[in-house]
């Protein structure tokens, strides 16, 4: 049976909770909605931290660790993927700090966005010097980069950092649709930046608003892993009449895996897969 991978994202930078009420914003809220994900079936999780006064996006490693902490209490073999956004905050010093954690707080996976671009009211800077720094850091202490492709030049992108040794395999790449100065969720986009990545890439698919249910019927459909929640979509129907919890959509995405008759990767699957550690205490890429 064809396995899955259900890559969960919970929080996000811009939800509040004026938006929706579902987004979970502190640490407490966080760690419960990554429970609750855990016991319908998830195989990894790409966190975002908040400042749990102001809801504020924040890349603080202390914040980072309290929430990995509470998540590894219940599962310790989750893979946990942290964010490394320049969305915020566009300098080394601030998106590197969750990529020295260590021991049980240290991250399997950090996402790597592999250029600049536009949203439709703001802008996610992503200079090649920072690409280049971030992606040398998550190298030296072990952690696999996730790499957020919006595009075909990220494709490019990719295989040149591949050509230049920056990124070495296993490759990881959520390929993220429907953000209106990139790729949409049309066949041709998706087949032309998945023809261009690197041999033995694992993709997962995923799309900002009202696509994010299509782009996920898609990779369900074709094999390929999702990417879902409510960083990305909090609305549960196209007419924005009901807005979604996590717990509703990874339910709606189980029913779509389930109906195409295929199943739910495993953490520990996945990790055989990126050739990560087992968990339990081992965290990040085998050395």
């Amino acid at each position: 049976m064809e396995k899955i991978i259900i890559n969960f994202t919970p929080t996000g930078m811009l939800p509040t909770k004026k938006e929706t009420p579902y987004v979970p914003v502190t640490p407490a809220e966080i760690i419960q909605d990554v429970r609750d994900a855990c016991e319908l079936g998830i195989t990894m999780v790409h966190l975002h931290a908040r400042d749990p006064q102001t809801g504020i996006p924040s890349h603080s490693k202390e914040i980072y660790a309290q929430i990995i902490q509470g998540i590894r209490e219940f599962s310790s073999d989750l893979i946990i993927c942290v964010s490394t956004s320049g969305r915020i905050n566009n300098t080394y010093e601030a998106r590197s700090e969750v990529l020295f954690l260590e021991g049980e707080l240290k991250p399997d996976m950090a996402s790597l966005t592999l250029s600049s671009l536009n949203f439709n009211r703001s802008a996610s800077i992503n200079e090649p010097k920072v690409i280049y720094q971030l992606a040398e850091t998550m190298k030296k202490n072990g952690i696999l980069p996730e790499l957020e492709i919006f595009d075909l030049g990220m494709t490019n992108y990719m295989n040149y950092l591949v050509r230049k040794d920056i990124l070495t395999k296993p490759y990881y790449a959520n390929i993220i649709l429907g953000n209106i100065a990139s790729a949409q969720t049309d066949l041709m986009h998706i087949g032309c930046i998945i023809k261009d990545l690197p041999s033995g890439s694992i993709v997962s698919l995923g799309a900002v608003g009202d696509q994010q249910v299509r782009a996920n019927s898609l990779a369900i459909a074709m094999g390929y892993g999702v990417r879902v929640g409510i960083e990305d979509n909090f609305w549960f129907d196209e007419e924005r009449t009901r807005l979604a919890s996590n717990r509703d959509l990874i339910l709606r995405i189980r029913n779509i895996i389930e109906a195409n008759q295929k199943a739910v990767m495993t953490p520990n699957e996945l990790r055989q897969l990126l050739n990560l550690q087992n968990g339990k205490g081992a965290y990040g890429l085998k050395p």
